[in-house]
């Protein structure tokens, strides 16, 4: 394969070409050439107004259902739905049926993304069946492709099993992944308790129920000294927790949803079961918080925590349809939305490309002549609309589609393979 990108701006501080216009021709999954001006008349040629290139993204929480809930969505549906947000690498949650609990399921799920455009990598629990009641065999995981560890949308709940997991992971230097949430705090919630829960008469969900998990397992990262990623966080309290914890120079990185930077509670005001997810919106304050979070480094990368409901799933009502979004497609330009006006494009794109492959090891991917090809190109201005007509993803709960947002993901390259959005 030989493709030929025009005049596109690197945005990759690790490059000698960041910030630069430039031309770069692809040959074979490797960056053959980079130039002011290169000819290739046999080459695929990707070009665009205000175009920018970057080393691919990675979204480091998504979930594709496969195996035991295909009627939400496939590994199949969901590596097309990466490729079309721009990501060429996705780990993937772990609350299957089975759950990737074992090395025979992990195997499985390798193989069913083997020879993708997209890479694929696998979470492995930390519980057995994610029941949180005894640790998995994560080293055995770890082995056969597992790259974290997590029991994804059921959070570990037992002090001390935490506790076991990260000593545990600790021997081979592998890093958990929790989500902050207490479930017997959060028990019967369906939205953050606040004024507008109160107004709304719904059943709240206190910003308790996650701070006091976030602390729990910071203090359980200095008693181990192990390596804690928590995703999902959506409140101001947690970020300055974590961001004292980062200062004193714990093992402790974070990310955020691309919703709870563009959206509050208010958004729940009329009722949509679309806007219920889990952690859930937060107010206005948690939700600058975050922004500044991101801005600042407290928070390090963005997860999508793509959760895809069919139409009966959410057409309910509200206290019994399923929690989550199928936001992964639109997540750069929610993302890009919701911060343009305080932070620069390097900025984002650092927290979905260079800081998650540092946290997880996943490889550079240095725009360089001779460097591996795994690369986004995207835009900033302008206006994209993701039609549902388009979309990739069998999910329904995307709340951004058919909406008009600035930018536009043109497509991705990896693995000696082209993807081109519309």
């Amino acid at each position: 394969m030989q493709v030929l990108i025009r005049k596109a701006r690197v945005s990759d501080p690790g490059s000698p070409h960041h910030n630069k216009v430039v031309d770069l021709l692809v040959e074979n999954g490797v960056i053959a050439k980079i130039a002011a001006s290169i000819k290739a008349p046999e080459a695929t040629v990707v070009s665009a107004k205000g175009l920018c290139v970057s080393s691919g993204w990675v979204d480091i929480f998504a979930d594709y259902r496969e195996p035991g809930y295909e009627h939400k969505e496939t590994i199949a549906s969901g590596l097309r739905t990466a490729a079309s947000g721009g990501f060429t690498d996705v780990l993937l949650a772990p609350n299957t049926q089975p759950a990737l609990s074992s090395k025979s399921v992990i195997q499985y799920i390798r193989q069913q993304a083997a020879g993708n455009i997209v890479n694929l990598h696998p979470i492995g629990t930390a519980s057995k069946d994610a029941a949180g009641n005894e640790l998995a065999e994560m080293l055995d995981m770890r082995t056969n492709g597992a790259i974290a560890f997590s029991d994804g949308w059921t959070p570990i709940q037992s002090a001390n099993l935490m506790l076991k997991a990260l000593e545990y992971i600790s021997a081979f230097e592998g890093t958990l992944i929790q989500m902050p949430i207490d479930s017997g705090l959060a028990a019967g919630g369906l939205m953050h308790e606040g004024v507008v829960s109160t107004g709304l008469g719904m059943a709240g969900i206190p910003e308790l129920a996650e701070t006091l998990m976030v602390y729990r397992d910071i203090e359980l990262v200095r008693y181990t000294g192990s390596k804690l990623h928590i995703t999902g966080v959506t409140t101001a309290a947690s970020v300055e927790m974590i961001r004292k914890a980062k200062a004193e120079g714990l093992n402790v990185t974070c990310s955020v949803t691309p919703y709870h930077l563009a959206l509050t509670d208010e958004s729940l005001k009329g009722y949509d079961s679309v806007y219920k997810v889990s952690p859930p919106l937060r107010g206005a304050a948690d939700r600058q918080a975050l922004i500044a979070g991101l801005k600042d480094g407290t928070i390090d990368c963005i997860a999508s925590h793509h959760n895809p409901h069919e139409e009966d799933a959410k057409a309910k009502e509200f206290d019994y349809a399923a929690a989550g979004m199928a936001v992964q497609e639109s997540a750069y330009n929610v993302v890009w939305g919701a911060v343009s006006k305080v932070m620069d494009i390097d900025q984002v794109v650092a927290t979905m490309s260079r800081l998650p492959r540092a946290i997880f090891g996943l490889p550079a991917a240095t725009i360089e002549k001779g460097g591996i090809a795994a690369l986004t190109l995207f835009t900033t201005e302008g206006l994209h609309t993701l039609k549902a007509a388009n979309a990739k993803s069998t999910g329904v709960n995307n709340p951004f589609m058919d909406v008009a947002m600035t930018g536009k993901v043109i497509g991705v390259i990896n693995n000696n393979k082209l993807h081109l959005n519309n």
